[in-house]
């Protein structure tokens, strides 16, 4: 009888030794050891290809043709944009988000798009049952989508092999396994395995892969960090269970930019793309409110406007309150301590409440100038002037800095029908003139409440 052969891998980057360590010498992580049962490597069958691959050569750079790569159109323009114009053939690419988040309803969209492309739905976690009554709800437009529910790598590959569909989806990278291996389905050896048979078998034939990761408790995919060096993209699905909107993250792209974003809305129907963002953010009161105040911010290029609310109250107990919902408690005590060094305000004495409109986090600095302003505005309790719009960042002096792509803020405030913006008296002048609203520059913070009031406001102590 073979002996059975062990090994302890790291949770974080997968780095193996043949004894346990407290610490990851590669990582440096501690506690992160698990043991692991593989296969000896006498016993282990060599996976033979499907087809003979030539081996590659060596070549100067001079003499590498590059050929313009056609990408897939998704038939979901958020999709497209986060891939930065489509999905490139023979990419893997992981998509990652909590549990309940909507990313089997993602992929199954994706599926069942009618783009003219033959697809693979690979589920490890659900029956084809109840994959068809998913489907029945969000509609099939694509007849060329065929749905396997297995969780053997080797019959997973085979199908591939045999169907040669252009875009495959495996939901999750958790619950496939391989035979070579004789650990439990999302272990480290396994997912490492396994990720690295999809990635050279999508390399090799031209075919596109999603697969879908779980996360951790602490937000980040499961399984060795080496599962997102291996991919080609990284996409992070973000949102509140109790809020109808979603945001789909790009973290890693080798074909893009990193860091663009696409809304979506859960509907009874499926995800819903939401072209404007603003729109959903900003809601328009009968009468105008204190505490409320309107920032212009961007996430990665995508410009858009987002409503800060803030409630400032005497505090009733001796340590005042200091809560915030998408946005950093740290920053916003900065910014208070600010406030009441420059602008002469006792925010020692008062509780601060401090929410963004949505459900959105946002750690944009260049909304600190808004998320003053609407704290001043409870403060004084006085409704801000209607029209006005922040972009921002305060210093530790008071100062007001710049915010990064503020002409892009400035535009979409005007697209959006604002009149007037404040923005940093140390930006550099626009590269062209805005029309349709008035652009305001101030340098210190204790310019602010003279230029968001409808009439001067008397700061006393």
């Amino acid at each position: 009888m073979a002996k059975v052969k062990k090994a302890y891998f790291c949770r974080e980057c997968g780095y193996d030794t043949a004894k346990w360590l407290g610490k990851c010498p590669s990582c440096g992580a501690w506690n992160s050891f698990a043991e692991e049962v593989i296969a000896a490597p006498s016993s282990v069958p060599a996976l033979v290809a499907s087809k003979a691959v030539e081996p590659a050569r060596p070549q100067k750079v001079q003499e590498i043709e590059c050929g313009k790569t056609v990408r897939i159109d998704t038939g979901n323009c958020e999709l497209n944009r986060v891939l930065g114009g489509g999905v490139v053939p023979g990419s893997l690419i992981l998509l990652g988000g909590e549990p309940g988040i909507g990313k089997s309803t993602l992929s199954l969209q994706l599926a069942l798009t009618n783009n003219g492309m033959t697809t693979l739905y690979v589920s490890g976690e659900e029956s084809a049952e109840q994959i068809r009554l998913r489907a029945d709800r969000i509609g099939i437009n694509n007849e060329n989508c065929t749905v396997y529910a297995e969780t053997l790598l080797e019959n997973v590959v085979a199908q591939i092999d045999t169907l040669r569909p252009d875009i495959v989806v495996i939901d999750s990278i958790q619950t496939m396994a391989s035979s070579l291996l004789e650990s439990s389905p999302g272990s480290v050896s396994q997912i490492r395995e396994c990720a690295a048979t999809l990635l050279k078998y999508a390399k090799s034939t031209g075919t596109a892969i999603f697969i879908i990761g779980h996360i951790t408790k602490e937000g980040t995919i499961a399984g060795p960090k080496v599962l997102e060096h291996i991919v080609d993209v990284v996409l992070q699905f973000e949102g509140d269970n109790n809020s109808t909107y979603r945001i789909l993250r790009g973290i890693k792209n080798r074909f893009g930019a990193t860091f663009e974003i696409g809304v979506f809305e859960m509907t009874g129907k499926g995800l819903k793309c939401v072209d404007n963002p603003s729109e959903i953010l900003l809601t328009h009161y009968a009468e105008p409110l204190s505490g409320v105040a309107v920032g212009a911010t961007v996430d990665g290029v995508r410009p858009y406007l987002i409503e800060v609310q803030a409630l400032v109250s005497q505090a009733a107990y001796g340590t005042p309150q200091r809560n915030t919902t998408g946005f950093d408690a740290r920053r916003m005590n900065m910014l208070l301590a600010v406030i009441e060094k420059r602008v002469g305000l006792k925010m020692f004495q008062k509780d601060v409440f401090l929410n963004f409109a949505g459900g959105f986090k946002v750690a944009d600095t260049g909304l600190d100038l808004a998320v003053v302003a609407a704290v001043l505005s409870s403060y004084f309790d006085t409704p801000l002037r209607d029209g006005l719009c922040l972009a921002g960042e305060i210093g530790l002096s008071g100062e007001v800095r710049p915010a990064q792509r503020t002409d892009q803020r400035v535009a979409e405030a005007a697209r959006l029908g604002f009149k007037r913006i404040i923005i940093s008296g140390y930006a550099p002048k626009m590269q062209q003139k805005v029309e349709g609203i008035e652009v305001v520059r101030i340098h210190s913070v204790s310019e602010l409440a003279a230029n968001i009031f409808e009439r001067q406001t008397d700061i006393e102590d």
